[in-house]
């Protein structure tokens, strides 16, 4: 982690994140998490994420025995956004949850094109287009001058 950080802090400046997984991996220790993440923030990681993490009281430990932004990961059964901001988390990660959700939304409106015959996804998919084209338009860049008509 010491290495790493110090290739982070080069000329091309990036943030590190740092993780301990017990959570994820089957060992729910919160003294363990707490005790990584502080080795990790004396190694210099700028952020430190404890995955799988679903009580807000274990997250507000979590937050109270570090001097770095916190990461956690959005869990069904897990804290608010809300209530993960007023614990003092600072970032919260989906993981692919974004991509699965869009991933589900296509076997629906495949399944229904297949099995009934129907056209009722368009009624999602013309929502969606509006919601991208609304993104993009908000965040996109006018051409360069040399570019321009």
């Amino acid at each position: 982690m010491a290495a790493a950080a110090e290739a982070a802090a080069g000329p091309d400046r990036f943030v590190l994140t740092a993780r301990a997984e017990n959570y994820l991996h089957g060992r729910p220790d919160l003294a363990d998490t707490i005790a990584r993440l502080q080795a990790y923030q004396s190694a210099g990681a700028d952020v430190l994420y404890a995955p799988g993490l679903t009580s807000l009281a274990d997250v507000r430990e979590v937050v109270r025995s570090l001097d770095r932004p916190v990461n956690v990961l959005a869990l069904a059964g897990g804290p608010t956004v809300a209530e993960l901001a007023e614990a003092g988390v600072s970032r919260i990660s989906v993981g692919g949850a974004f991509a699965f959700a869009a991933i589900s939304a296509l076997v629906q409106a495949a399944r229904e094109l297949r099995e009934q015959g129907t056209y009722g996804y368009l009624d999602q998919a013309s929502q969606g287009r509006a919601a991208a084209q609304a993104a993009f338009t908000a965040f996109s860049l006018p051409p360069p001058a040399d570019l321009r008509p």
